[in-house]
């Protein structure tokens, strides 16, 4: 939420940034800077090619599809269609965790491609791709393969559907799905996301109507395992009695992906990765949405809080409290201590899916303002809420994904709550199926910044001189080299789990030894050390 502190106008600074560009750059990148004011509906430009010569931090759509939506499930083989230097790309590089299970089955160690060579390219590569897929059967019998398609392979016209429903009917017993997911698909790994969700709905969820054992039946939605936070998550859920039916994707399995229309009600984490999910399901099946954020102490109380209000079950409710109640002392007793060192300090945010949103509350918890944040691959929605999305025009970059269209199940479709209930439920304040956004929960005069580039990080860390900034490992050490301390959000460097309650006291734990580290203090980049000399020349940009 908005805690009212006053920050510095940072208009002086856009200015300054805007006057470095070229007029139409300008013009496009003033409409991605957003000096926030909550009380205003402030639109932001998001979700648009980023302009060419711009060093982003963002990534490819092949990205998002392979590395984060499919690359934390287990038992599902996933086999790059591509040039060796695309799998090598999405092989481990988050850090998703797993828990083999009782089949022992894990594919996340390997590295599958097809290794494509100069003659594939030419003569095509639709042999090879069949087959890499035999001998994958052969020797490992998994139960799913996907086969995701890289730049090359949309150009060259490879049809990886074509073969997967070949091999699919040839093999028998193994779920071949493939995703036309090549780099260049989207403006972003946003497209990667969307597209995995649809081909996972179409190929995957709704094969085993198993109905589940437990009484409170849900599906996380957006939670990728890095570092372990699935399992801290998990950990919470056991305690109060509620089931996960499925994760979407950590710690998760092909057979979990396949019931998971059985569950009473879906929990979104990160919206922009898999909200499609989560509304397809409603559509399709009637089971509802809740944005929850298990990113911060307070933040999981209130989500754990979130699924007793809908279920509206006293035992349940009782047992939440009971969990929270027996968690929160240990909490406290850290952040009592590293308050006392990090309050009043200054953060800044630029993280791809929610997580720019949702670790403002642990540095809330911290006593720490969030004076400047953004994502690389974000959407107007997940700044200014759902309730934008009638007005979000679709342009010829969306129309390169396929839209699925989705109708009620006439077998399986059954609401999971009637329309009294879900309009009772929003009266109390439960949010279901929507989400408000995170401008809304950002300080008056905090600078918003759409797929910020290098030229505006560096500016905006000399005029704010935040005492942590947290990105991507391409922006990591261009900022340490400023003197500042990075926080990497996307695998968490080697940290973690950061989610509940021991995750929200291993991240006041990491923090506080970074913002009271002196040393960030006295580092200067050996060009700024030349300057000051009069020896060779002083990085300058030129308009």
């Amino acid at each position: 939420m908005n805690t009212g502190r006053k920050l510095p106008d940072p208009s002086k600074l856009k200015e300054e940034i805007l006057a470095k560009y070229p007029t139409k750059v300008a013009r496009k990148r003033d409409k991605s800077i957003i000096i926030n004011d909550p009380k205003l509906d402030q639109e932001i430009q998001s979700n648009v090619r980023t302009i060419p010569g711009i060093i982003t931090q963002r990534g490819c759509a092949y990205a998002g599809c392979k590395g984060v939506v499919l690359g934390p499930t287990r038992d599902i083989v996933n086999l790059v269609h591509g040039p060796i230097g695309c799998s090598f790309y999405a092989w481990l590089t988050r850090r998703n965790q797993t828990d083999a299970g009782a089949d022992g089955d894990n594919f996340m160690t390997y590295c599958f491609s097809t290794d494509m060579q100069d003659d594939n390219i030419v003569f095509g590569g639709e042999k090879k791709l069949k087959e890499a897929i035999q001998e994958i059967y052969d020797i490992f019998k998994p139960k799913a393969i996907g086969v995701f398609s890289t730049c090359p392979v949309g150009l060259i016209g490879d049809d990886v559907h074509a073969v997967s429903r070949e091999m699919k009917e040839k093999l028998g017993d193994c779920n071949v799905f493939g995703f036309s997911c090549e780099g260049y698909k989207g403006v972003s790994q946003s497209a990667g996301h969307h597209i995995a969700n649809n081909q996972l709905f179409k190929h995957v969820v709704g094969l085993d109507d198993t109905k589940p054992e437990g009484k409170f039946n849900i599906n996380l939605l957006g939670e990728y395992n890095i570092g372990g936070d699935g399992f801290e998550i998990d950990r919470l859920f056991k305690l109060c009695g509620i089931n996960v039916v499925c994760t979407f994707s950590g710690n998760s399995t092909i057979g979990a992906f396949e019931k998971s229309h059985t569950a009473d009600l879906n929990l979104v984490m990160c919206h922009r990765s898999i909200n499609y999910m989560a509304e397809m399901m409603e559509t399709k099946y009637g089971i509802p949405w809740i944005k929850v954020n298990f990113i911060g102490a307070d933040s999981t109380a209130k989500a754990l809080r979130k699924v007793g209000e809908y279920f509206e079950d006293e035992g349940l409710t009782a047992k939440i409290e009971e969990v929270i109640a027996a968690e929160m002392p240990a909490v406290k007793a850290v952040i009592d201590d590293i308050r006392t060192r990090t309050e009043g300090k200054l953060a800044m945010l630029f993280v791809g899916g929610s997580r720019a949103h949702h670790y403002q509350e642990l540095f809330r918890e911290l006593g720490m303002a969030t004076v400047s944040a953004g994502y690389e691959f974000g959407h107007r929605d997940d700044y200014e809420g759902r309730k934008v999305l009638p007005t979000i025009k679709v342009d010829a970059d969306s129309r390169n994904i396929e839209e699925i269209k989705v109708e009620a199940d006439p077998e399986r479709f059954n609401p999971r709550a009637s329309e009294e209930k879900m309009e009772a439920l929003k009266a109390k304040g439960l949010e279901v199926s929507d989400y408000r956004g995170m401008a809304p929960d950002m300080n008056d005069n905090s600078l918003i910044v759409d797929d910020i580039s290098h030229w505006e990080a560096e500016k905006l860390v000399e005029f704010y001189k935040p005492d942590i900034f947290c990105a991507g490992i391409k922006e990591k050490y261009v900022i340490q080299k400023s003197g500042i301390p990075l926080k990497q959000l996307h695998s968490y460097d080697y940290g973690g789990p950061y989610a509940g309650f021991k995750g929200a006291v291993n991240f006041y734990t990491d923090i506080d030894k970074m913002v009271s580290t002196v040393i960030w203090k006295k580092l200067k980049a050996p060009w700024l050390k030349k300057a000051d000399t009069g020896e060779g020349l002083r990085a300058e940009y030129v308009a």
